[in-house]
C-alpha cells in the first residue's frame, strides 16, 4: 500500500529522535495508531495509560527526567480534553511536550458532529506557542517540524490535530510551487551567555555583598558544580525551590533546603538576613519568602527573559544558561573570606536537622507522617528517582528527604496538581528502567486517579531491568493540606463534608493486581517496611496509616495566621484536641531541638 499521512508522521517523529509516546486509543486517532503498528513499536514505544490526563503527566515527567521531548496522544473529543491538565503541568514547568489529538472528518467539521470540539481554541492557551490542525497531506511535514522544533527550542507545549480521514490519506510531499512550505529536521540548542559588560555589572553587585544568599530552581539542575563553586567562592548559603531540590545534595552544610510554605527555617533566615540575592533558574512564586524589597541587591540568571525580575526587583538580570553563565561569571568574582555569615548558616542548618528529627519522632495516632520520609531518607538507594504529589506529603518530601548526588526528583511545580506522583514515577521508570523509583502520594490523589495507574505498573513492570518501584501512600482519610489551609489561612474548623475521604485498603488493591502490598500502622515498623519494599522482587504499594493532625508548619508563622488559627480553636473543630496536641509538639520541637515529646 502507498505511504499514508500516518506512516509519514511516525517516520518524521522518529527522524526528530522521538522514541516513546504516552497515550490512549480511540476511533478519532485510529489512522495514526494503525500507522504506528506498521512502523513498529520497536522504533517508537507506545505506553498505554489508563487515562489521557496521565499520558500528559507522563510526557511532562519524561521531559523532566530525560531532557527530551515528551509526546502524548489522545483521540478526539473527550480524549483530547482529558490531556489538558497534564499539559498545563508541562506548560507551567517549562517542559517541551508535543500533544497529538484526533479530530472528526474534515467534511463534518462545523456540523455539531459527535465528539467534535473546537480543539484549536481549546489548546490555544496551553499550547499557545504552536497549535495547528492539519488539512492536507503536504502540510503535515512542516507542521511536525515546527511543532517539535518550537517545543524543544522554547521549552513549551505544542499541539497537532489530525482529522481522522486525513490520517489514512496517501501522503504527498509539498510540490515545488508558490504557496507551499519545505521544512527540515534538526535542532541544536545554542550556547546562551550574557555579554561581558553585563557579567561585570553582576559581579560588581555580588562582590559588594557581605551576606550573599543564593536561590536555585529547576534551571540549575544541570549546573550543580558551578553553583557549588560560586557558593563556596562567595561564602554564600543556598536555598532550593522545590523544582530545584535535586540541584544540590543536602549533605553540603550550607544548603538550607527548601524555601516557602513547604520550606525550612534556615532558608527563611537566609533570605531575611542577606544583603545580596543571586537567583539561578527559578520562578519561585512566593515573594514574601524572599528578602524585603530594598533589603538586598539582586542578580538573576534565567534562560527565559520573561521570568527575570518577576519575583524580586533585580539590579542585574542575565539571560543565559545557568551553567555557562556561572562559568563565565566566576572569574570576575572576588573570593570572600570565611566569616560569621557562613558559620551562622551552617549552625542553623545543623540545628534544623535536629529539629526535623525531633518532629519526626513525635508520637502520633498512629503514625507521624514526617517519620515516613525521615525513615526513608537514609534508605534511599543510589541513583533513585523520587516523585511527590501535591498536598501535605509534599511538605515531608520538601523538608525531610535528603537528596544525594546522582538522585533525581520532581513534582508538579507551577500547577501543583494532585495526581501527578504516580504517572511521574511510571514515566521515570520507563525512561530509566535500571534505576529505583519511589512515589510519595496522599490518599486523596490515590483515590482521584492514581490507583488506576497502578494497573499500568502491573502491565509493564516485568520488563523493567530493576524491579524496584515503590508507591508510598499516606492514608489519613483526610484531604489534609486543604484542611490545614482552612484552619490556618481561613480560621475555620475542619469541614467534614469536604475533607474526610473513605478509608481504602491500597495495599490490598496492589496485591489484587499482582503487585506487593505492605501495610504499616506502627511507627517502629517503618524502617523495616521501607527495607522490605526496596528489596522486593516486584513493585510495591507501601500504605502507612498516618495522623492527619500533625501540622505542616511553615518556617515562619505570621501574626495573621496565628490569629486565624486561634479563632479556629474557638470553633467546633471535630478533631480539636488532637490538633492542639499535634501543634504543641511541633512548636516545642523548635524550642527544644532534639527532644522527644
Amino acid at each position: 500500500m502507498s505511504k499514508t499521512v500516518g506512516d509519514f508522521f511516525w517516520q518524521r517523529l522518529h527522524d526528530w529522535g522521538v522514541r516513546r509516546v504516552f497515550g490512549y486509543p480511540g476511533d478519532g486517532i485510529n489512522g495514526l495508531l494503525g500507522a504506528l503498528n506498521r512502523f513498529g513499536t520497536d522504533k517508537i514505544d507506545f505506553v498505554q495509560v489508563r487515562h489521557e490526563e496521565m499520558a500528559a503527566f507522563m510526557a511532562s515527567a519524561h521531559a523532566k527526567f530525560t531532557g527530551e521531548l515528551g509526546v502524548c496522544l489522545a483521540t478526539s473529543g473527550p480524549g483530547a480534553s482529558h490531556l489538558i491538565t497534564g499539559l498545563y503541568d508541562a506548560r507551567l514547568d517549562h517542559q517541551p511536550v508535543l500533544a497529538i489529538a484526533g479530530q472528526q472528518a474534515r467534511a463534518a467539521l462545523g456540523g455539531h458532529y459527535q465528539q467534535e470540539l473546537d480543539l484549536l481554541s481549546m489548546f490555544k492557551d496551553v499550547a499557545g506557542e504552536f497549535v495547528q490542525q492539519a488539512s492536507t497531506p503536504p502540510q503535515v511535514r512542516h507542521l511536525v517540524d515546527r511543532a517539535v522544533r518550537i517545543a524543544k527550542a522554547e521549552r513549551r507545549v505544542t499541539a497537532l490535530i489530525f482529522p481522522n480521514d486525513l490520517q489514512d490519506e496517501a501522503y504527498e510531499e509539498p510540490p515545488r510551487k508558490h504557496g507551499t512550505v519545505h521544512s527540515g529536521v534538526g535542532y541544536a540548542a545554542p550556547k546562551v551567555v550574557p555579554y561581558e559588560a553585563d557579567l561585570r555589572r553582576a559581579a560588581e553587585v555580588l562582590n559588594a555583598g557581605k551576606r550573599v544568599a543564593i536561590l536555585v530552581g529547576a534551571g540549575a539542575l544541570h549546573a550543580t558544580e558551578e553553583v557549588i563553586a560560586t557558593a563556596d567562592w562567595m561564602q554564600a548559603g543556598v536555598a532550593k525551590a522545590l523544582l530545584g531540590k535535586a540541584a544540590l545534595p543536602d549533605d553540603l552544610p550550607w544548603v538550607t533546603g527548601s524555601i516557602g510554605l513547604l520550606g525550612t527555617r534556615p532558608s527563611w533566615d537566609l533570605m531575611m538576613n542577606c544583603d545580596t540575592l543571586l537567583m539561578i533558574g527559578s520562578g519561585f512564586p512566593y515573594s514574601e519568602f524572599l528578602p524585603k524589597e530594598g533589603q538586598a541587591r539582586g542578580v538573576q540568571i534565567d534562560i527565559e527573559p520573561e521570568m527575570l525580575s518577576l519575583r524580586y526587583p533585580m539590579e542585574v538580570s542575565l539571560v543565559g544558561d545557568s551553567a555557562e553563565t556561572l562559568r563565565a561569571l566566576l572569574p570576575m568574582l572576588q573570593k570572600k573570606a570565611g566569616g560569621s555569615w557562613r558559620k551562622d548558616i551552617e549552625d542553623g542548618v545543623r540545628d534544623w536537622w535536629k529539629t526535623l528529627e525531633a518532629r519526626a519522632m513525635h508520637s502520633a495516632d498512629p503514625v507521624n507522617p514526617q517519620r515516613v520520609v525521615w525513615e526513608l531518607s537514609p534508605r534511599v538507594p543510589e541513583r533513585a528517582i523520587i516523585t511527590s504529589d501535591s498536598g501535605s506529603c509534599a511538605n515531608w518530601f520538601a523538608r525531610d528527604l535528603r537528596i544525594r548526588r546522582g538522585m533525581m526528583c520532581s513534582l508538579s511545580g507551577g500547577l501543583a496538581s494532585m495526581g501527578a506522583a504516580v504517572p511521574y514515577a511510571i514515566a521515570a521508570k520507563i525512561a530509566h528502567p535500571d534505576r529505583p523509583v519511589i512515589a510519595l502520594v496522599g490518599d486523596g490523589a490515590m483515590q482521584m486517579n492514581n490507583m488506576a495507574e497502578l494497573i499500568t505498573v502491573a502491565k509493564y513492570w516485568q520488563g523493567w531491568a530493576d524491579k524496584r518501584w515503590v508507591c508510598c501512600v499516606f492514608n489519613n482519610e483526610d484531604l489534609n493540606q486543604v484542611t490545614w489551609e482552612q484552619r490556618v489561612q481561613e480560621g475555620d474548623p475542619k469541614f467534614e463534608a469536604t475533607q474526610r475521604i473513605p478509608n481504602v485498603p491500597y495495599h490490598r488493591f496492589a496485591e489484587l493486581i499482582g503487585l506487593r502490598g505492605i501495610y504499616v500502622d506502627n511507627p517502629d515498623r517503618l524502617g523495616p517496611a521501607w527495607e522490605d519494599a526496596l528489596n522486593a522482587d516486584r513493585p510495591v504499594v507501601l500504605e502507612v496509616k498516618t495522623d492527619p493532625n500533625v501540622p505542616p508548619l511553615p518556617p515562619h508563622i505570621t501574626l495573621e495566621q496565628m490569629k486565624k488559627f486561634t479563632s479556629n480553636l474557638l470553633s467546633p473543630d471535630p478533631e480539636e484536641r488532637s490538633v492542639l496536641l499535634g501543634t504543641a509538639k511541633e512548636v516545642l520541637s523548635s524550642i527544644l531541638p532534639g527532644g522527644k515529646h
